[in-house]
């Protein structure tokens, strides 16, 4: 079983019952043969008999309804399951199939209505099915998550009618469940992918290996020209009686740590997301690849407080695990104590890693909180400091202005990126690799920053 299919929630199954003490209706043809009664009421006018022809056409049609409806299989009868498509992840499209069971003889026409939240889809689904007698049929509807975290779907409503489609019952299927909702796994999924195989096409054109980047021995060969003599190994080339030489590769197992910031600054919203979904599904992403090259990665998500953290670890289930619990970094409306994250984190760990900080910091004449917290970080660990900007404030920076308050505007914005792009160039100097990001490019930008990292040794 894939990790994908590990998180798909489960298919929900449930009998259904009376929705209410009365629940019964009339179905469209009753009222379709009260309609065609009204003819006598217009006969009526000339003849009073034609009155009596009326009431007795209304009772033939009441009559029919008693009939059908004792005809239709009770409640109990029937029974709906949910079933998804996939794992319920930010901003994916997935399917939900909605089966409906009927353990009774007669054909029914039924009409679903499933109790779906607003963060998953804008309006409640209804599905129209008709299912045979001890049979199934099915149908779907789409939703779009557009949060993470626990979502809780209702009972699933059936209104159904027999052939005659005269009478109406009413039940509903409990089908109540929770489900999480997860960031972006075909986003992580897709960069991780096309990353790693582009820095493999890469490398391999540079050899496959970068001499001298990395310091962890992979193997041993015989000398060629243009290989540094500190790379010979002379123990090997004396038994051997020709020169050897190491060959080295990138290390392994070193120790990345995820910051994620969620405070106040993360909660802008970019093309219906905020700047703290777009760091969650940029830190996945990141875990994917650095997961898949043998590091340990470890998550300090914070706000006012420390909502999680995790320990280093790798494997495949630690990755599992790591996308649980960025379901549940939420935001929070005061701005992130940043220097209890960084005492947090300089407490845990101890020996050199990588520190890829995602965050955003305010525009105060001041220098903000998180550049002093981060620059106490790079004093013993490699801080990657990423900034989420908002690419509006580029736009209006670089457009002409055509009135004087467009032409402040655009001043203003100017200035903000200039500070902006200071404030990073103060952290540059104290070791730190800092840069700023639009949403779009987030999970490349971080990716291609580690494996920069990686090959250069800076760790």
């Amino acid at each position: 079983m894939t990790r994908s299919e590990t998180l798909i929630p489960p298919a929900i199954t449930a009998k259904a019952q009376k929705r209410k003490r009365i629940a019964i209706a009339f179905g469209p043809r009753f009222f379709l043969l009260i309609a065609i009664g009204l003819v006598w009421l217009a006969a009526a006018f000339h003849d009073p008999r034609f009155y009596y022809a009326l009431a007795a056409w209304d009772l033939v049609a009441l009559v029919a309804w008693c009939v059908d409806l004792g005809s239709l299989p009770s409640a109990a009868g029937l029974s709906v399951t949910r079933h998804w498509s996939g794992a319920a992840a930010l901003s994916v499209p997935r399917t939900i199939t909605i089966i409906l069971e009927n353990s009774a003889k007669l054909t029914i026409h039924a009409r679903l209505i499933d109790n779906v939240p607003p963060s998953l889809r804008g309006e409640a689904p209804e599905l129209e099915v008709k299912c045979g007698g001890r049979d199934q049929a099915s149908a779907s509807y789409e939703i779009v998550p557009r949060q993470r975290g626990d979502v809780e779907l209702g009972a699933t409503y059936i209104r159904y009618q027999g052939p005659m489609r005269i009478a109406e019952r009413w039940a509903v299927a409990r089908t109540e469940q929770k489900v999480s909702v997860y960031p972006n796994l075909e986003e992580a999924r897709q960069h991780s992918v096309y990353l790693i195989r582009s820095r493999q096409i890469e490398m391999e054109k540079r050899y496959s290996r970068v001499r001298g980047t990395g310091r962890e021995l992979e193997s041993l060969r015989e000398y060629r020209e243009g290989d540094e003599l500190r790379d010979v190994c002379w123990t090997a080339s004396a038994r051997r009686g020709k020169l050897v030489t190491r060959v080295y590769q990138i290390e392994r197992s070193q120790t990345i740590w995820l910051v994620i910031d969620a405070g106040r600054l993360m909660r802008a919203r970019i093309a219906g997301l905020s700047k703290l979904d777009f760091a969650v599904n940029a830190a996945l992403c990141l875990s994917e690849v650095a997961l898949g090259s043998g590091d340990r990665v470890g998550l300090l998500a914070y706000g006012r407080g420390i909502q999680k953290r995790m320990m280093p670890h790798r494997g495949s289930e630690h990755l599992r695990q790591l996308i649980q619990q960025l379901a549940y970094v939420s935001s929070e409306v005061h701005e992130g104590d940043h220097l209890q994250a960084v005492s947090t984190l300089l407490s845990t760990q101890k020996r050199r890693s990588l520190v890829v900080w995602l965050t955003d910091f305010p525009e105060t004449a001041m220098t903000p909180e998180v550049i002093d917290a981060a620059s106490e970080a790079a004093l013993r660990h490699l801080v990657l400091f990423m900034v989420i900007g908002l690419p509006d404030l580029a736009t209006l920076a670089s457009r002409e202005p055509d009135s004087v308050l467009n032409m402040y505007r655009a001043t203003a914005a100017q200035q903000t990126l200039h500070r902006r792009e200071l404030l990073l160039a103060r952290l540059r100097q104290r070791g730190a690799l800092a840069v700023e990001v639009n949403s779009a490019t987030a999970s490349v930008t971080l990716v291609n920053s580690y494996l920069n990292v990686k090959e250069r040794n800076l760790i």
